[in-house]
Parts: C-alpha cells; structure tokens; sequence
C-alpha cells in the first residue's frame, strides 16, 4: 500500500512515510493510492473479535509496511493498557429502535480524539525509527478543543517527540482550557491564539510549509510532523471504530450482516465523517451520510448547493469543537469524488485561501449529494435537544453530540428514511457542564464551573470522569497566548531553535480564567 498527496498524485511514498512527514510538502494531504476491501465474509470473521483484534486486522490492510509484530503492540498499548475502562472501547448505546449512540469518549481525556490519539504517538515513534531516522519529532497541533488534550496526553513523555499545541484563546470550554493548560510532561507546550480556530490551523499548515524553519529545524536535528486529522496515522484509527460498531450491530442482534445503516457524525474538521465515508467505501454497507453542522454551517450549505464559502463571521457556539469554517479533512473528500483529480484539488484549496471561495462541478455535486445529507442546529435546538432527550430516555448527551441528534431528527422528518443510525457520540458531557446544565434545567447559572459540575451530577447521577474532578486542584503550566501572525515566533521560542534542542520547554502561569 502505498500513499499519493491530494494536490500530486505523482507522488509515491509509504504508510511510515506520511504518517512521520504529516502532510505532503507542496501541502495536499496524503490518502492511500486504493483501499482495503471487507467482504460480508470479512466482517462475519470481525464479529467474534475484540476491539483489539478488529482494530489489527483493518490497521494492517492500510500500514503495509509495519510488520504483524509491531502493529499488534501499537494496537495493544493504544487500547490493552488501561486507558479505556472494559474490553468494548467504544461501546454502543441503543436510543430507540433505529437509533444507536456510538460512545467515543470513553478514553482518558473524554473525547472521541483518544480513539485515535492513543493509537497514534505509538504508530509515529516506528514511522519515526524507519523514515526519520535520528531526529526528533515536533508535533505540531492546532486544536478547536478536543484534539490539543487528546495530543497531550497520547505524547506526554514519548521519546524522541516534543508536542507543541495551538488553541483559540476564547474558543473552547473552560474544562478543555484546564486540560490543556494543566498537561504534565517534559516535551509538551501550549499556546491560546488570539484568533478563532482556523486562524491556527491556517497557522500550522503555514509552519509545515516554511522551507525556512524547515532549514533550522533540520539543523537542530528535528522535523515537524501533525496530530491534528490532516496526518493519516490521526485518520486511519477513526475507520475501525465505525467498521467495529457495524459488527457490534451484527453481534448483538440489531442487524444482519449486509443490512444497509446511516452514521450521522456532529461534523467540524470533517475527519470524523470521512473515516465513515472511508469505511462505506472499503464495504461497510452505510447508506447515507448525515453531516451534522452548527451555526457555523459551511459544510451544510456545501452539500446542498456545491459551493463552499468560508467568507462569513466564525460563531462561538455551545459546541465549541465545531466552531470551523475551513475544512480541512474536506480535501480528501474531494480528491475521492473528483476521481482523484489533484490539479482540480489544488485549483480549488488555492481559491479557498485566495478568494474564500470554490465550487465544484456538477458531477462531483450530484455524488457528494447522493452519499451525504447537511443540515444543522441552531443554539436552541441543541438545548431542547439534550432536554428532550435525557427526559425522554435518560440519556444525557454534550452539545457537540446533540447537534448530531437533532439532525437525524430533521433528515427523518423531511426524508421519511427510518433506516438504523448510527450517531458518533464524541464527548462526554461534563466537558461542557454549564451549557448541559442549563439545557436540562432551563436555568442559566453564575456558578463556578465545578459546581456545575457537581449540580449536574446531582440532578442526573450520571458518573463524574476523575480525570475531569483532579483538574481543579492540578497546577496550571501553560498561560502564555500570541497572535496568529506569531505563531512561527512563539514556534521558534518554545523550541528554543537558536539554542540546543535539547533543552527543556518551562512555562509556568496562573491558573486561566
């Protein structure tokens, strides 16, 4: 198997290759040159396995040139070692006859990004070993709030990485803050923007792209490489989880192998619904493809009517984590349904940055609206949404989650398809307690955010993660903020690019607001 870049498909490199460089160097994405293929026989033999299991045999279809050895001990300390409570990993909760939560936030920073971040410092340090050969790897992240926690953690004291996280000063949660900025570890650093998300992530892929810190990274014996889903490795664990479901689906009697189901995915980055997408296409028999949106609808209005524009005010929402109006993972999409057309890719990312602004043709637009449907909450929606539905069936659901629901909702009602779905329920919700809490109880409080914490727990029993309780009393570490024209200053500071590399990274602060 090996790997082409969405904007030069004459490139030709390995799976270590692009999971250790993160991004292609004229900046396309990398994506396999074909896919693994499930046949129904294939999935009868997943069905009995553990997560562990299912999550080898689908890795090694794609990571060709990691020997069974290495892959089984990558997949085992990702998901054997304690970091994911019981052997279900990503267990499924049954809403009502057609509608099933798939719970990805059972890891140990609550967010769907540990299925993936667990999985991939483990596949970057053998990439590492085999395509870098001595030199340090700098993982670099722009975080809408899950991710940059999720990073942290799967990299806190791997050897041979450092991890530099970027975030929007104001755009996350007060919980993800704390994660992030109380992160223990010799090799990690974080910085708030004083910008949205993609003023970082715009950010970062510049930084990947700079031939002249390329040069003084190269020269200190370190190269960049990205955990955010625009890296393969990041990309690449989010298909098992959805091939996994299908067969727990299967396991537990809710459907026959080879009866067709819809995913509806809460949707930002677009990576979560891709690896759906990727999934579908490898065999899964997934129908439709819900693209769940919030106010910040860029993606479904690009779905209804072809033409993505970004040109428009980014909204802070309640769902903060899909507060995005670039992207990124959008890109593979497009280099799939175009035939994979790298010139008409990169013709389009090149109008994005320039203009703000691309369509495509009318026969990438009839695909893209047969496989996907978009549509999207507003504020009120997701409040009455996670009140109707803990009400209704005791389940409690985070903003992000809720969003999702409330779409499959509107895609039922206006497209009378009552096929099984399955909905990514990607946090748990006591990241987001203020707003949970002011959805279920229809009061809005000035409490700390602890407390709520602790009201809400009051209110629905449901269990407090510990590693949510610990962060009031861990030391803050990382207060320091920039702004987004000096990310690549801050990059050179906090790797201390004009002294050795090896010194440490020390940054001490008060606790953030």
């Amino acid at each position: 198997m090996e790997y082409t870049s969405t904007r030069d498909n004459g490139m030709k490199v390995s799976s270590a290759r692009a999971i250790a460089q993160g991004i292609s160097k004229e900046g396309g994405l990398f994506v396999p040159e074909s896919l693994p293929r499930l046949t129904a026989a294939d999935i009868d033999s997943l069905v009995p396995q553990s997560y562990i299991q299912r999550a080898t045999a689908i890795l090694s279809g794609f990571l060709t040139d990691f020997t069974a050895e290495e892959l089984e001990q990558c997949v085992t300390a990702a998901y054997g070692s304690g970091n994911f409570p019981g052997d279900a990993v990503a267990p499924l909760a049954k809403l009502n006859d057609n509608t099933y939560m798939l719970e990805l936030w059972h890891g140990p920073t609550c967010a769907f990004k540990d299925m993936a971040l667990q999985l991939l410092p483990h596949l970057l340090t053998v990439s590492a070993k085999k395509e870098a050969g001595d030199k340090e790897i700098v993982i670099l992240v722009a975080t809408s709030g899950d991710t940059g926690k999720a990073a942290l953690a799967g990299f806190q004291d791997v050897p041979g990485t450092r991890i530099l996280v970027f975030y929007p000063q104001d755009g996350v949660s007060k919980v993800q803050k704390l994660q992030m900025a109380t992160q223990e570890g010799a090799n990690v650093a974080v910085q708030g923007v004083y910008g949205n998300f993609d003023d970082a992530q715009t950010g970062v892929k510049q930084l990947f792209t700079d031939p002249t810190l390329a040069a003084r990274l190269d020269e200190k014996g370190l190269m960049f490489s990205s955990a955010n889903s625009i890296n393969w490795g990041r990309l690449v664990p989010q298909i098992v989880y959805y091939v996994s479901a299908y067969c727990d689906m299967i396991a537990s009697g809710e459907i026959a192998n080879g009866e067709a189901i819809n995913v509806c995915v809460p949707t930002g980055n677009f990576g979560n619904i891709l690896a759906a997408y990727y999934a579908a296409e490898m065999g899964v028999p997934i129908n439709r493809l819900i693209c769940a949106s919030n106010v910040n609808k860029v993606l479904t209005d690009f779905i209804h009517t072809g033409t993505y524009d970004r040109r428009r005010e980014l909204i802070l929402t309640t769902s903060p984590s899909m507060d995005i109006l670039i992207s990124s993972n959008l890109e593979r999409l497009l280099y799939a349904l175009s035939g994979r057309d790298d010139k008409s890719v990169g013709e389009m990312m090149a109008r994005l940055s320039g203009d703000g602004i691309y369509t495509v043709d009318d026969k990438v637009k009839q695909i893209l609206q047969t496989r996907f449907w978009g549509g999207f909450c507003d504020e009120k929606s997701v409040m009455d949404t996670i009140k109707d539905v803990h009400e209704t069936y005791s389940y409690l659901c985070d903003t992000h989650t809720a969003v999702a629901i409330g779409v499959h909702r509107q895609y039922m009602e206006q497209t009378e398809d009552a096929t099984k779905t399955l909905i990514a329920s990607t946090a748990n919700p006591y990241k987001f307690a203020p707003s949970i809490w002011t959805a279920i109880s229809g009061q809005l409080s000035d409490a700390d955010e602890f407390d709520q914490i602790d009201m809400l727990h009051a209110a629905t029993g449901m269990e407090i993660p510990p590693q949510i309780l610990e962060l009031k009393q861990k030391p803050v570490r990382f207060t320091e903020s920039c702004a987004k024209e000096d990310m690549g200053k801050a990059v050179e500071g906090m790797l201390n690019l004009w002294l050795p590399a090896q010194k440490p990274l020390p940054v001490q602060g008060k606790r953030p607001e």
